[in-house]
């Protein structure tokens, strides 16, 4: 389990170093209700729905412009390929995530068996123990980089599939 306390006041972490870390800079932030292409799958940001994704945890895969609305919230959004990786794989991937201001939901086609994404940020890996997941939500849960940290993580969309 990661050791983070539930809701934290949003606050700086850069000090923490994360092989292969993709960042993106300059990502829109503006509201649409038309769907949307993104250079990044999954995408870390940029222009998205005006509905929120609740979040939680989601056995199908959900609308992007939706799930980018979450990631301005400060939530972090863990994908993984339904084809590579085995419930048991998702099962410890989940508990070793925060119980708040995360998605957690299967994406088709990635280049990695899993992708955790936040606001202008990603990284790709290859299983869920590896020690990057944890330091992944040190520096980017409820970070201040994204837009809107601390807004709700709940009251939006809950897309089909959502199981907690």
């Amino acid at each position: 389990t990661v050791a983070v306390v539930n809701d934290p006041a949003p606050q700086a972490r850069e000090d923490i170093e994360i092989t292969g870390l993709e960042t993106f800079e300059d990502l829109d932030a503006e509201h649409v209700s038309t769907p949307v292409d993104y250079d990044q799958e999954p995408p870390v940001g940029g222009t998205h729905s005006s509905t929120w994704l609740n979040c939680g945890t989601y056995t199908q895969e959900v609308p992007e412009e939706n799930a980018v609305h979450s990631l301005e919230h400060g939530a972090i959004w863990v994908t993984y390929d339904p084809e590579t990786v085995p419930q048991d794989q998702v099962d410890t991937l989940q508990s070793a995530l925060p119980e708040t201001y995360v998605v957690l939901s299967p994406y088709q086609d990635m280049d990695s068996p899993i992708t955790l994404s936040a606001w202008g940020a990603q990284v790709a890996l290859e299983t869920p123990g590896d020690e990057r997941v944890e330091q992944f939500v040190n520096k980017y849960w409820q970070s201040p980089n994204a837009p809107e940290p601390g807004a709700s993580c709940i009251g939006g969309l809950d897309a089909p599939g959502l199981a907690s």
